[in-house]
């Protein structure tokens, strides 16, 4: 139960993938994480992209990044549509700002480009948005997972074992980092 008492968050919007969403959800709670879907306040349930649904625990808009000590964002084209909430950036903004982990996997790294969080950062993405990541400032490497700082990127399902190992190693070793 090494993650007992940390707070994440899991965004959630239309056309998630869908392993990126609950495997980082399921491992989290195994650890003992509270673990909180987040969604952008369109729906209360999203479905992925081949209609898995995934019901939201609250909308962006009832949150705020001093809730969690890490947000996390699953790939997809939710992404894409994540990005379009001022307030779901807002929150990704916010959490990078106060030194909690913000994790993103695939496409997820549009929301850090968004964000504007990935500046000077060393990160990973799916290779398709490499170039979104690059404009964006990111020092772009083709890892599994790649930390820099509080931000932790990855690049296709098949990386979510090193991601969420990541993810609860950094929980566990700098709980002042996530605790900002």
């Amino acid at each position: 139960m090494e993650l007992a008492g940390k707070r994440i968050a899991v965004l959630a919007e239309n056309m998630y993938q869908e392993m990126e969403l609950w495997y980082p959800v399921y491992r989290f709670r195994e650890a003992g994480a509270t673990v909180t879907i987040v969604g952008t306040g369109s729906a209360k349930t999203y479905t992925s992209k081949v209609g898995y649904p995934v019901k939201v625990d609250a909308d962006v808009a009832d949150v705020r990044a001093a809730d969690f000590e890490a947000v996390i964002i699953p790939g997809g084209y939710a992404p894409d549509y994540m990005r379009r909430s001022k307030e779901m950036v807002e929150l990704v903004r916010q959490a990078a700002a106060q030194g909690k982990v913000v994790a993103a996997i695939c496409h997820a790294g549009w929301m850090l480009c968004s964000a504007d969080v990935i500046r000077g950062k060393r990160a990973t993405s799916y290779f398709s948005i490499k170039d979104d990541m690059v404009h964006a400032g990111a020092e772009w490497v083709d890892q599994e997972v790649v930390r820099d700082g509080n931000i932790i990127t990855s690049r296709e399902p098949a990386d979510l074992p090193a991601f969420c190992r990541e993810i609860i190693a950094t929980l566990v070793r700098e709980p002042a980092l996530a605790a900002r």
